[in-house]
């Protein structure tokens, strides 16, 4: 883990409430996988007073060394602050944290399966894999198309599979249906995405009797993200385990 000052480069407003912020960070870019994630400071004195965690969305080399790019949504004070600042400040980070996806190398076919802001690590991810010569399709789902993410953002050699709950792109309906189909053709699936996804999810797997391994990233409240504060432990079937230092990657089955 390193703590870092890390450099505004840049800063967009995408859609909504999202934003895609980067970062002149070369520390922080050091080691980190799809999946790890880091934690930030933003703003003087003790408003907000709890640092906020954040997936590493991607990682790319600078004139003066290696960007870190961030991908969210604003919910709260941290966030909006965050959203503000301006090309040249700095702000305070500590990573990469936690553990990333895990890719064994024999699996060819890889299912990921992103909820919402889920496509922050993914992207990554799906970009790793198709430069290794994996087959990597990504489900997208999101309640209306203006919450989905252009093409650009993911390698044309991932193939794109869109769902949306109005209907207004791609399939109607929930990443579910998607999954159902695209089980026996995956190796291993890779998902992010909100609780009751995952709860979705494990339904359709106990339902199917299938044994692909599903990993997917929890997300928490956190105070440290370095496991000293046991604010973020979560009930597994191997017991008590930090969201921080243990995951945030689990096996689905595991928790849900």
């Amino acid at each position: 883990m390193k703590l870092t000052k890390a450099r505004i480069i840049s800063s967009e407003h995408l859609f909504g409430y999202t934003y895609l912020t980067w970062f002149h960070a070369p520390p922080l870019a050091r080691g980190a996988s799809p999946g790890q994630f880091l934690m930030f400071r933003c703003g003087d004195g003790t408003d907000p007073l709890l640092p906020r965690p954040m997936s590493y969305h991607r990682i790319r080399k600078g004139a003066k060394g290696a960007e870190i790019a961030v991908l969210y949504q604003v919910w709260g004070r941290a966030t909006a602050l965050l959203s503000q600042q301006q090309p040249g400040t700095e702000v305070l980070m500590w990573g990469p944290l936690g553990k990333g996806y895990a890719v064994r190398p024999q699996s060819q076919n890889l299912l990921l399966v992103a909820g919402g802001m889920g496509t922050a690590p993914l992207s990554w991810l799906a970009e790793q894999s198709v430069a290794k010569g994996k087959n990597v399709t990504l489900v997208i789902g999101a309640r209306t198309k203006e919450q989905v993410l252009p093409a650009s953002f993911f390698p044309p050699q991932a193939e794109l599979v869109i769902v949306t709950e109005d209907g207004s792109l791609g399939h109607k309906g929930f990443v579910t249906g998607p999954l159902e189909e695209l089980l026996p053709w995956a190796d291993q699936v890779f998902a992010c995405g909100p609780l009751p996804m995952y709860q979705a999810m494990a339904e359709v797997v106990r339902r199917l009797n299938d044994r692909t391994p599903v990993q997917v990233l929890l997300e928490t409240p956190m105070a440290c993200g370095t496991g000293l504060c046991y604010g973020c432990a979560v009930e597994t079937r191997r017991g008590m385990r930090q969201v921080c230092k243990d995951g945030p990657r689990f096996e689905l089955r595991d928790v849900f």
